[in-house]
């Protein structure tokens, strides 16, 4: 394998104590299966529980984890459903979840795949190929005001309301380069000298909502939360800003326990915290990975730990 996982020295580190003992990690997106490789080199006891709703990728990542194959399963699954996923495989007691979000490099360097703005190939944009909505769906189909929507919520982008104009004006488009073409002439000049390509927030935006990528996100964490032992961990690489604000509040809210209203005076609920939170601030990539993997440099990690009955009440460091 000649693909180096992002920050794959502190998802190592942190994952590692949980495992030391053995158990179950949980590779909710599995991709190439470069940080599993990592954690089963470094853990010899722990045994992995491989998932991602790319076919293609679960292939590679059995070849790529071959030499650990006794230790390994995979399941072709969305991290969403992890729950009834580890049922299947009997509920065994999880140390650990891994979730490495976004879109993958094979997905971006396959054109045929249709994430990528830079090469042309059709609008599909699905991580599972299988599933009907695509991104021609989206771009042909949605009424202006829904693709608007989906292009300020999910891209951020300030213009949406312009390139949701001009992408209807242009119907039908048939290719990456033709969309991403319609959206650089719908930003204005002076804007599109900065900050990258001017179609990259509304790409990011229509696959998002192609995969449903932050609600299964949600549910994601909720599910790792949920199937996690006491002292197990939850490590999450995010790439953009409505990733890591999930991650960040679920890490939060479970560590604070308390889910009464913010106008209440005081905690009437009882609740106590679930989690404590092992990373303050994200972890980045430092200059040489983000050097030799450009894709790296967008990267936060932010990581948990399952709280016990004993030490419910600990704060995070």
């Amino acid at each position: 394998m000649d693909h180096e996982p992002v920050l794959a020295d502190s998802v190592v580190e942190l994952l590692l104590p949980a495992l030391q003992g053995g158990g179950v990690f949980v590779d909710a997106t599995v991709g190439r299966g470069g940080h599993s490789a990592r954690l089963l080199e470094a853990a010899p006891q722990a045994e992995v529980i491989a998932l991602d709703r790319d076919g293609l990728a679960l292939e590679e990542s059995k070849s790529n984890l071959a030499a650990y194959a006794q230790r390994v399963r995979t399941h072709r699954a969305n991290f969403s459903s992890l729950e009834t996923v580890l049922e299947r495989f009997g509920s065994p007691p999880v140390r650990g979840v891994l979730f490495d979000l976004g879109v993958s490099s094979p997905q971006l360097d396959t054109a045929g795949r249709g994430f990528s703005y830079r090469s042309e190939g059709p609008l599909d944009m699905r991580m599972d190929p299988s599933q009907p909505l695509s991104a021609a769906t989206v771009v042909n189909e949605y009424p202006e005001g829904d693709l608007a929507r989906v292009i300020k919520q999910f891209g951020e982008e300030r213009f949406s309301a312009r390139v949701a104009r001009a992408i209807v004006a242009a119907r039908p488009i048939g290719s990456t380069t033709r969309l991403a073409d319609v959206v650089k002439n719908a930003i204005p000049a002076a804007t599109r000298r900065t900050g990258g390509h001017p179609a990259r927030r509304t790409f990011q935006a229509i696959r998002i909502e192609v995969n449903d990528e932050l609600r299964n996100l949600e549910r994601g964490l909720a599910a790792a939360h949920d199937v996690l032992d006491p002292g197990g961990r939850i490590v999450a690489l995010t790439y953009h800003s409505l990733e890591d604000r999930i991650v960040k509040n679920f890490f939060n809210e479970a560590a604070d326990g308390c889910i009464c209203p913010p106008d209440f005076p005081v905690c009437a609920c009882g609740a106590s915290a679930t989690l404590r939170v092992l990373t303050r601030r994200p972890l980045r990539p430092g200059d040489a990975e983000m050097k030799s993997n450009p894709r790296a440099s967008a990267a936060k990690l932010r990581a948990a730990e399952k709280l016990g009955d004993a030490v419910a009440g600990e704060d995070a460091p």
